[in-house]
């Protein structure tokens, strides 16, 4: 019997990472939870989709209403870079794309209102550049992605599957939190 063929080279399809609160006071990661399982705050932080072309990166995330009740949002969440040993990265986070680069409709949209029923998911971007301007600077690399998603919510921490690769330009772009995705979201 023939070997199997091999892969061919490109994108691999992934199952979205699920988080829920930041790890206890130890240190140490709490296991991930199933889809069964929901967060304290009820709601859920999922990797999206995301867009790596000619150094520019716009990258997605959703966020799960997966409690039993109305889940409100307004403006942005707050967001933290940590590095594959979870320090934080020095980063300067804005609302929006610019200095980054012109306009990302995902990151420069208006902040809103936005209102999760159960088992509905809100979405929000963050945008920036790979770039090298400085040899003598150290390129950097976000591994987990810390958000808070509203003032006195639990924060949230999500350990990436494409690292957020923001060479040494210290600069990230983040949108505001979007309506409701109209596909279903698994409780």
């Amino acid at each position: 019997m023939p070997p199997p063929p091999e892969a061919a080279p490109g994108p691999v399809a992934r199952a979205p990472r699920t988080v829920g609160p930041a790890p206890a006071a130890s240190g140490r990661p709490s296991a991930e939870p199933s889809w069964q399982e929901c967060p304290e705050g009820g709601v859920r932080l999922v990797e999206a989709d995301g867009d790596a072309a000619m150094g520019l990166r716009v990258e997605g995330y959703r966020l799960v209403n997966c409690g039993t009740g109305d889940y409100v949002l307004e403006g942005f969440p707050e967001v933290r870079l940590l590095d594959k040993e979870r320090r934080p990265v020095e980063v300067s986070v804005g609302h929006g794309s610019a200095p980054i680069t012109s306009e990302v409709p995902a990151v420069d949209a208006p902040a809103r209102r936005v209102e999760l029923k159960p088992g509905q998911a809100a979405s929000m971007a963050l945008v920036w550049r790979n770039r090298v301007t400085d040899v003598t600077v150290p390129a950097v690399e976000g591994w987990v992605l810390e958000v808070t998603p509203k003032p006195g919510a639990p924060r949230l921490v999500l350990p990436l599957t494409r690292p957020v690769d923001l060479g040494n330009t210290g600069q990230l772009g983040i949108g505001p939190w979007r309506e409701p995705s109209r596909e279903p979201s698994r409780p």
